[in-house]
């Protein structure tokens, strides 16, 4: 099942047959007091260096979150796209939790987007899923509902389902357009956290075949040493079926990680990626 991304210079498939997908993480103020000043000050100059270290670092999506406290999100999450769009051809993930920012980040998009994101709760998909539809989206959607954040991947795949048969029966999606983010909760919290989402993402795919990704780094959240995790972390999740990863693509221990897996799963014909990385990386050092 391949799910199609793009913008007015490229289109990027999502796809067990293809290389994995890397979605650059960096365009988000959580965490960044500076950049969140900058924003209230709209200034947007620090987006364009975002974009340039995710873009040499391997990221093949952009996800662009404006959430900043104390301003126009919509306003400002429009201004993004339009500026990052101008920068990159990459396609976007348009990242927010508010309804009317989400929409105004889609109607400032040129091509077809993937929605960060929608959960299993009912208003939620009442109000997201005919944006998504509206704007002729992909969207991410997360296993959890009203009710809970489950830790077992049993119920994590009935509210995938849940979710697709709504979003293909009651709003007319397709199902390639449904990109399910199985959970990814820290180890640090619980060792077994991971294997719990590996076994979900086995799961998903194996009933649903569906796309999915994660925000790769909550997996080491709270821990040392947290590249190694990541890096360690998503080639055993792409060897269960995980496709796609919110990640950090500049640090090159974790993308070097998904290229090698990509090679070793067969995404990577004749290792030609990886030695056009391994040529730019012995380039770069001389």
């Amino acid at each position: 099942m391949h799910t199609v991304l793009s913008s007015p210079g490229k289109t990027v498939v999502i796809g067990d047959d293809q290389p994995f997908c890397i979605i650059g993480e960096r365009i988000n103020p959580t965490g960044r007091k500076k950049f969140q000043e900058q924003l209230r000050a709209g200034d947007l100059s620090a987006v364009e260096e975002d974009v340039r270290t995710q873009v040499d670092g391997g990221a093949m999506v952009l996800d662009v979150n404006m959430g900043v406290p104390l301003t126009d999100e919509a306003e400002l999450l429009a201004k993004a796209v339009k500026l990052v769009q101008s920068i990159t051809d990459l396609p976007l993930c348009i990242d927010s939790s508010v309804v009317e920012a989400l929409e105004a980040g889609l109607a400032a998009y040129e091509g077809k987007a993937l929605v960060n994101s929608v959960t299993a709760e009912d208003d939620r998909m009442e109000l997201i899923l005919p944006l998504v539809k509206k704007y002729g989206a992909a969207v991410i959607a997360l296993p959890n509902d009203e009710t809970e954040i489950p830790e077992d991947p049993k119920r994590r795949l009935e509210l995938c389902h849940k979710i697709v048969h709504v979003a293909t029966t009651k709003y007319g999606l397709a199902a390639e357009d449904i990109v399910i983010d199985p959970l990814a909760m820290p180890v640090g919290a619980d060792s077994l956290h991971a294997v719990r989402t590996m076994d979900a993402i086995s799961m998903i795919r194996d009933e649903l075949g569906v796309n999915m990704t994660l925000g790769a780094s909550n997996v080491s959240f709270g821990m040392p040493d947290r590249h190694t995790l990541n890096a360690t972390f998503l080639p055993m999740a792409m060897r269960a079926g995980l496709t796609s990863a919110i990640m950090d693509a500049r640090t090159p221990q974790v993308v070097s990680g998904v290229k090698a897996a990509d090679l070793l799963l067969g995404h990577d014909e004749w290792g030609a990626s990886w030695i056009q990385q391994h040529r730019a990386k012995q380039a770069a050092s001389q």
